[in-house]
C-alpha cells in the first residue's frame, strides 16, 4: 500500500523534459493540477514530438534552456515560484562519454551544481529550506554501482560507488553534490538509481531501438563482445510512477533504487526482439541470423542488478510485471514511425 503523501508539488521545474524520460514524466502528470515547466537544451537526444498534446495548454510551459546557464535558471526558477525540481538533464550515452568526457562533466556535475545553487538561494529565502514547502529529486542510474559479477547480490542504496567510466563518474559526482547539499544547507532532496530504461521514443542510439531497426533493415545487430552483459530493464512508465511515489511520500534525504527485475544479457534480449519480429516479419525470419558481434568498448560494465526493496516496502511502489507486453508496445510504437527514410537514417551505433 502506497504510503501517506508528505509534499504536494505546485510548480514542477523538469530539467530534460524532452528527453526520452522527461517526456514520459511529463505526459504521467498530464492529468495533474501542478504547473509544468519544461527546461531543455534541445540536444540532439531532444524530441518535442513525444510532447504534441501539450502544445498550448495552460499550466505547460516549455522553456529552452542550458542548465548550466545560472541567470536563466535563476529568473525562471523566481518568475514561475518553482518549488519542485525534478532533475533528468543529462548526458547519458556511455560511448560518448568515451569520446567526449568533457561534455559530460559540463552538463552533468556543473548543471547539477548550477540547480542546486540556484534553488537553495530562491528556496531559503522564500520557505526558508522548510521540506513541506520545496523538494528536488535528482534521476541518477545503476552505473554509479560499477559492474556486478554474475552471483554477486543486486545493488542496494548502501552499495558502493564504483564508477567505471566517464559518464557513470560525472552522474556519481553529481549525486555526491546533491547529497551535500543536503548535508551542509539542507536542501530537502530525495535521489533515485534507476536500471536500463525502455519504450516508446526513445533515441535510436540506445540498445533497443538499434536492434528494432536492424531487425527491420535487415541489417546488422551489433553486439558487444560475446553479447553476455546483463542489464536489468525497467519500463519508463514505471519509473515515472517510481519518481512520483518518492517525490510526494518520502522524507527528505532519502535515496532509492528504481528497478523492473528484468535481467536479461543483451545477447538474450536481441533474440527475444528477434523471434517477436519474425512473428511480425514472417518473410524476414529469421531475424537472429542478423546479430553479429563487434569489439567491446572500453571499461564495459558486464552485469547491472537493482534491488528496489527499500523503495517497495517503504513507499508501497511496483515494478510492473509484464515486460512482454511493454515490449510489444515499445516495438510498435517504432514500427508506427519508422517509415523506409527513417529506417535508412537510424544509426545502428
Amino acid at each position: 500500500m502506497q504510503k501517506q503523501k508528505k509534499f504536494s508539488p505546485k510548480v514542477i521545474f523538469i530539467t530534460g523534459g524532452a528527453g526520452f524520460i522527461g517526456a514520459h514524466y511529463i505526459n504521467f502528470l498530464k492529468a495533474s493540477p501542478f504547473t509544468i515547466i519544461n527546461f531543455d537544451k534541445l540536444t540532439y537526444a531532444s524530441n518535442l514530438n513525444a510532447l504534441q498534446e501539450f502544445a498550448n495548454p495552460s499550466h505547460y510551459h516549455f522553456i529552452q534552456g542550458d542548465i548550466c546557464d545560472a541567470n536563466l535558471v535563476a529568473q525562471v526558477l523566481s518568475d514561475f515560484n518553482v518549488d519542485t525540481i525534478v532533475h533528468f538533464a543529462a548526458e547519458s550515452h556511455v560511448d560518448r562519454s568515451i569520446t567526449d568526457p568533457k561534455a559530460f562533466i559540463e552538463a552533468n556535475v556543473l548543471g547539477t551544481y548550477t540547480l542546486l545553487e540556484t534553488a537553495k538561494k530562491l528556496w531559503q529565502k522564500n520557505w526558508a529550506l522548510n521540506p513541506e514547502h520545496c523538494r528536488f529529486h535528482h534521476v541518477s542510474t545503476d552505473e554509479v554501482y560499477g559492474a556486478l559479477k554474475k552471483d554477486e547480490a543486486a545493488f542496494t542504496e548502501n552499495s558502493l560507488y564504483r564508477p567505471n567510466s566517464p559518464y557513470s563518474a560525472s552522474k556519481a559526482s553529481s549525486d555526491h553534490l546533491v547529497r551535500a547539499y543536503f548535508k551542509t544547507y539542507n536542501l530537502p532532496m530525495t535521489i533515485s538509481h534507476c536500471s536500463n530504461n525502455f519504450g516508446p521514443f526513445q533515441h535510436a542510439e540506445k540498445f533497443i531501438p538499434t536492434v528494432i531497426a536492424a531487425c527491420l533493415k535487415q541489417k546488422s545487430i551489433p553486439l558487444y563482445g560475446d553479447g553476455s552483459q546483463i542489464r536489468d530493464w525497467l519500463y519508463v512508465e514505471d519509473h515515472c510512477s517510481a519518481i512520483q511515489t518518492i517525490l510526494e511520500t518520502s522524507v527528505v534525504g532519502k535515496t532509492y533504487n528504481i528497478g523492473g527485475d528484468n535481467e536479461l544479457s543483451n545477447k538474450s534480449l536481441a533474440l527475444l526482439i528477434a523471434e517477436k519480429m519474425d512473428a511480425l516479419f514472417p518473410e524476414k525470419a529469421a531475424h537472429a541470423d542478423l546479430i553479429s558481434y563487434v569489439t567491446d568498448r572500453p571499461g564495459h560494465d558486464w552485469r547491472y542488478a537493482i534491488n528496489s526493496e527499500r523503495l517497495q516496502q517503504e513507499l508501497g511502489w511496483r515494478p510492473s510485471p509484464n515486460f512482454s507486453k511493454n515490449l510489444d508496445e515499445t516495438i510498435a510504437h517504432y514500427l508506427s514511425i519508422l517509415t523506409e527514410t527513417d529506417i535508412a537514417q537510424t544509426t545502428t551505433n
